[in-house]
């Protein structure tokens, strides 16, 4: 078998020849072996053979070509797998055999869906090769598709699913990720909170119906920075001095309980709340929240619960910024601590005047040191 250029054998092998048969025959052109089981045809057959033009498998039970994507036959240029049975071709082996001029896949029994919907683009669109009676390729599966031709299968549809999911996937992405951008940087305060409006709303809709008494008469909202103010200089005055009942959040939170429930609890739980407003208060993120919840409280119950006490003189063009703040300050009247200047007992005493007036919805500006507006 030394320097052959074309062997033929039909019904000669009984199995697949081994990979070393042809290893002295690197001159062979044209190889054909026909009748015979090449189910199992190992890739490294065709190395010895880098010169192989024409290839003829026809009947040898051959259900794939994927032996191709290995064989590394640059040179081929004729291929005949008729009578054999390839039910789906991946087109992507055809980028391996770049001198192919003539395929012979006739009598085969091809699937007639999208696994072949490449195959089937390839044999419209190539313009090199000569698909042998190409048109004349039937269906054998699925059953629905038996007896139709193979070219005749829609394979628009199989685009369309994956274009329009892939198209409908990436827009739905980048619209999402546009809403969430948008979302954090605009209306991330917002959307908080309407969360802990939600939150107060269902509390309070319980307290009503379980009828809930007043554990405290208020609820004293304030910046961990000014703590040392409301230790040495609130809790004297109100509860020393004049006996009022006061929830705070290091002496009175309940331990272990989520800090939002902490602080729901604590403003239904009190009368009134007390809101002790600085800079540091106004750019605290629990803070505000705790003036969210009191103000939606003012807002549903249509009761006068919530007192604002400025700790420092804060300029309205300041206020800007915290519009809940600014909007609460014009409607309602308020204590300043900084006017109060060396009547420090005055100050107190309007502080528990404030806290005196019942539950009516109305102003208390002869009570307090600051005037109704800004």
């Amino acid at each position: 078998m030394k320097h052959l250029e074309d062997f033929t054998a039909e019904n000669f092998f009984i199995s697949g020849p081994d990979v070393d048969t042809f290893q002295y025959n690197r001159q062979l052109k044209s190889l054909t072996i026909r009748r015979t089981d090449l189910s199992d045809l190992d890739p490294r057959l065709f190395q010895p053979m880098p010169l192989l033009q024409v290839l003829d498998f026809s009947e040898t039970k051959i259900k794939s070509l994927d032996f191709l994507f290995q064989a590394d036959l640059y040179a081929l240029r004729c291929l005949k797998l008729s009578d054999n049975e390839i039910t789906v071709i991946n087109e992507t082996v055809f980028q391996f055999l770049p001198a192919l001029t003539y395929l012979d896949v006739e009598n085969n029994p091809f699937t007639c869906d999208c696994s072949n919907a490449g195959f089937i683009q390839w044999v419209k669109n190539n313009n090199q090769t000569q698909v042998v009676n190409a048109y004349q390729y039937t269906c054998s599966f699925p059953v629905a598709e038996q007896g139709n031709k193979l070219l005749d299968f829609d394979i628009l549809s199989c685009w369309m699913d994956v274009s329009f999911l892939c198209f409908i996937s990436s827009t739905c992405l980048v619209v999402f990720t546009l809403l969430a951008s948008f979302i954090y940087h605009f209306l991330r305060w917002q959307l908080a909170y309407a969360y802990h409006l939600f939150l107060a709303f269902l509390y309070d809709s319980r307290k009503r119906k379980a009828g809930a008494c007043h554990l405290y008469d208020a609820f004293i909202s304030y910046n961990v920075d000014d703590e040392a103010w409301v230790y040495q200089e609130m809790l004297p005055a109100l509860e020393g001095e004049q006996g009022w009942r006061l929830c705070l959040h290091h002496r009175d939170f309940q331990p272990g309980k989520p800090i939002v429930e902490n602080i729901i609890d604590a403003i239904y739980g009190s009368r009134k709340t007390i809101c002790v407003i600085t800079r540091r208060y106004l750019q605290s993120e629990w803070c505000s929240r705790e003036i969210q919840m009191a103000s939606f409280r003012l807002f549903d119950e249509q009761k006068d619960v919530l007192v604002l006490l400025f700790l420092e003189e804060i300029p309205a063009h300041q206020l800007s910024p915290y519009y809940r703040m600014r909007k609460l300050v014009k409607k309602r009247t308020y204590l300043s601590w900084p006017k109060a200047g060396h009547h420090t007992g005055v100050f107190w005493q309007n502080v528990g005047r404030a806290l005196e007036t019942g539950d009516a919805p109305t102003e208390t500006a002869d009570l307090l040191t600051g005037p109704a507006g800004r």
